[in-house]
């Protein structure tokens, strides 16, 4: 009798860490499966993203620009503080103060692989940039510009505001993690995510920190001196 008491005990047991594992994991929780790691070493510090195997398009693109060394001497052209950085940009190599950063001489561009319900802005996100509806009505990504979320930290209110505003609708996960982690919520569903910050956020910071002038061009030039595919960091 015993023995069968202590069996339905341990059941019981096991029931109540599964159903607390389970509460732990909010309604739409999904994680995205990494495969490749890429570092960059910059004149601010380094840091490694994931890329995403949900985005294979945007995925072996990138990979091939990294194998080409595309990225080695491009500025980090746009910083926007609690908003994002952006580069990739390969006409801004050897750029003067002079230079207009923000025209960029490759028009090659990539069909979108858009998932808002399970790849998003949170903070540390890489996103493809893209040109606007306007001219880009099926918004395909830029081939080569990137750029990787700050953003800021969200509110229950502030994130029903934006759902009415933008006629967005977010997962309770999404939503925990906007107002535990940060992002860019109201950038869901318009431009491809296809990977993530895993190592050196500090660089991102300090990078979205710096002086720029009225074009969001940081003052003294961010350079990407070396990009390689490295292991798990």
């Amino acid at each position: 009798m015993l023995k069968r008491t202590t069996i339905i005990i341990l059941l019981c047991f096991t029931g109540f860490v599964t159903s607390l594992f389970a509460q732990d994991k909010p309604e739409g929780f999904y994680a995205p499966s990494i495969t490749h790691y890429v570092k960059f070493e910059t004149n601010k510090g380094a840091f490694t993203i994931g890329l995403y195997n949900e985005t294979p398009r945007h995925r072996d693109n990138f990979l091939r620009l990294v194998r080409s060394h595309a990225y080695e001497g491009v500025l980090f052209h746009r910083t926007i503080n609690r908003f994002m950085v952006q580069t990739g940009n390969l006409s801004t190599k050897n750029a003067t103060k002079n230079t207009d950063v923000s025209a960029d001489s490759t028009t090659q561009t990539l069909e979108q692989e858009i998932n808002p319900k399970l790849l998003f802005h949170k903070r540390g996100a890489v996103a493809a940039a893209r040109t606007g509806d306007d001219v880009n009505p099926l918004k395909a990504s830029s081939a080569t510009q990137f750029y990787i979320v700050t953003g800021n930290y969200y509110t229950d209110w502030d994130l029903n505001d934006l759902e009415k505003e933008h006629d967005k609708k977010l997962t309770p996960y999404q939503r925990d993690v906007y107002k535990t982690q940060g992002g860019v919520p109201y950038l869901d569903g318009d431009y491809t995510v296809f990977g993530e910050v895993v190592d050196g956020y500090n660089t991102i910071k300090a990078i979205e920190r710096v002086k720029t002038d009225d074009r969001n061009r940081p003052q003294k030039d961010i350079i990407i001196k070396r990009v390689t595919e490295v292991e798990h960091p």
